[in-house]
């Protein structure tokens, strides 16, 4: 005698009760509380992703449509009716396909067929699967009947493509929107049905062959059996990595280790163990991108309820909390976007992986200002500003001319040369000070400069000359420059006070006659150095300034 064939899981562990339906409660609960409280519609719509339960629940509410003793909205499975349906012996219960049956003829015979009332039954169900398949025509045929079908009569229609559907068809029906089930109860699925069957398999094992399923049970189901005829009764998760061909989420980790460890070597290993796996490098890059997806809520919430994965890596997500900074991980999965982008096109997808990955491993750590100024307060490191620490030291060349020039009396002459020195921010202390405000006005327009340089050339061109009650006169060349700093007199009340300490009201005017006498005397003493080539030099190429000794 021969063995009976083989069931595949998906048929045989098909759920026979609302309460079997997987992640689908917000339907299910909806449609036995419609039982309950005697609120049946003449018409369903279930739509949603493939192998998400819509047709497992169709047949599941007409079994209960026509239990004999059904109890809290559930069919009791025991009943004629129930074995009945589920030996596929009654004629009240019509299954169609879409796809077979979408034209004109086939729905004329269907209405025909509704006059008829149900033989042993309380109601005529007709289910069709993957109604969205038919013709125009067909639907238009339909209208009517599906508005007002005999009281003994219910439609229950099934679709993955909801769009294809006349809105005059919705609109007469109750919609159920089924959804992609999650990874945890689909494990948890597995897990029953393995230990129904006896199969011994791994946490690790049952997660791989969720993730892989993308949200359909029935695809994971297909896996199941398909893992079951390679492994037998015991499943190794290692075995089915290789079955599948599935990145090893160790890889992942290796790569974010490296980026702590500043390991550049890891980058060429993990890229040649891709390459030589024969796996798909932009499906290595979106599951990098999932990974530090992970590690940013582990980051942020400090939990790992919203990864979904293996018991084993979620452990691990946990130890990298506090290595990593929010600002870090959003740079990495920029980068990391970019270059899936970058990759698809590349002509060499191994160099681009291996450049991209040791770039990635480079990035520096980034700390925030918050972060500085926190470390700054901790340590024992004081900062204190005054007149000397804000002024630059110099180095002096004395040069004295021996002989009149051009009818001159000699001078003694200093050559300033300022030297290179850490920038230190100013501070204005006394108020009355004005020296002090000139000595670090060059270093305000340095800043400006840096920021701002049409602007701070402008103000390279003007000249402090009163200080006095937060106030700061300046002279200018141009009227025009009046203009361009009066214009800017918001950014100047902010800048003033992060460089001075405090906020500085700037007054502006054009240079008096007197300044331009300063200037042009200046001037002359300049020209008193013509002659003398040393002094020249120095001027000119180590940017030095003359100094008269009175």
């Amino acid at each position: 005698m021969s063995e009976p064939n083989f069931i595949v899981t998906a048929r045989k562990w098909r759920p026979q009760t609302f309460a079997e339906v997987v992640g689908q409660e917000h339907i299910t609960t909806t449609i036995k509380n419609a039982f309950i409280n005697k609120r049946i519609a003449h018409a369903y719509l279930l739509t949603g992703p493939r192998g998400c339960g819509k047709t497992t629940t169709a047949r599941i509410l007409a079994k209960a449509l026509n239990c004999l003793e059904p109890a809290n909205g559930e069919p009791c499975n025991k009943c004629k009716m129930c074995e009945s349906f589920s030996n596929s012996q009654t004629l009240d219960i019509i299954e169609m396909d879409g796809a077979s049956n979408r034209g004109i003829e086939e729905i004329r015979t269907l209405r025909e067929s509704v006059k008829y009332s149900p033989t042993k039954s309380n109601y005529k169900v007709y289910i069709i699967d993957e109604v969205h398949m038919l013709t125009k025509e067909a639907f238009n045929a339909l209208l009517k009947t599906l508005e007002e079908p005999p009281q003994h009569t219910i439609f229950i229609f099934a679709t993955t493509d909801i769009h294809k559907v006349p809105l005059t068809i919705i609109s007469r029906c109750q919609r159920f929107d089924f959804r992609r089930i999650e990874i945890a109860p689909m494990k948890e699925h597995l897990k029953k049905i393995a230990l129904k069957e006896g199969i011994e398999i791994d946490d690790l094992a049952l997660s791989l062959i969720a993730k892989k399923a993308d949200g359909a049970l029935r695809d994971a189901q297909s896996l199941f059996d398909q893992v079951i005829a390679f492994s037998g009764n015991k499943v190794d998760s290692e075995e089915l990595s290789v079955m599948f061909n599935l990145i090893d989420e160790e890889v992942y980790f290796a790569i974010s280790n490296a980026i702590l460890e500043k390991n550049f070597a890891s980058a060429f290993d993990v890229s040649q163990k891709i390459y030589e796996n024969g796996w798909n490098f932009i499906d290595f890059l979106n599951g990098l991108t999932e990974h530090f997806r992970n590690t940013l809520t582990v980051i942020i919430r400090n939990d790992v309820s919203l990864i979904e994965g293996a018991d084993i890596f979620k452990q691990k997500y946990l130890s990298y909390s506090g290595k990593f900074s929010e600002g870090d991980l959003l740079r990495i999965l920029s980068f990391i976007n970019k270059t899936a982008y970058e990759i698809k096109t590349s002509s060499n997808q191994k160099l681009k992986l291996e450049v991209a990955l040791v770039h990635l491993i480079g990035l520096e750590r980034s700390s925030t200002i918050s972060e500085l100024l926190s470390k700054i307060e901790k340590s024992d490191f004081k900062v204190s500003f005054n007149s000397s620490s804000v002024s630059e030291p110099k180095t002096k060349i004395s040069y004295h001319s021996k002989a009149p020039i051009k009818n001159i009396e000699p001078v003694n002459t200093e050559i300033i040369l300022p030297t290179v020195k850490s920038f230190v921010v100013p501070q204005v202390k006394d108020e009355s000070d004005l020296s002090n405000v000139i000595e670090q006005w060059k270093n305000f327009v340095d800043q400006v400069k840096t920021e701002k340089v049409f602007f701070g050339s402008v103000l390279v061109n003007s000249n402090p000359v009163n200080f006095l009650s937060d106030q700061i006169h300046l002279e200018v060349d141009h009227p025009e420059d009046e203009d361009i700093i009066k214009t800017n007199e918001s950014y100047l009340d902010t800048k003033t006070k992060e460089v001075f300490g405090k906020k500085l009201k700037i007054n502006v005017s054009k240079k008096k006659a007197s300044s331009k006498k300063n200037s042009i005397e200046l001037t002359n003493q300049t020209n008193q150095l013509e002659d003398s080539s040393l002094a020249q030099a120095i001027i000119k190429e180590l940017g030095g300034k003359e100094i008269k000794k009175l």
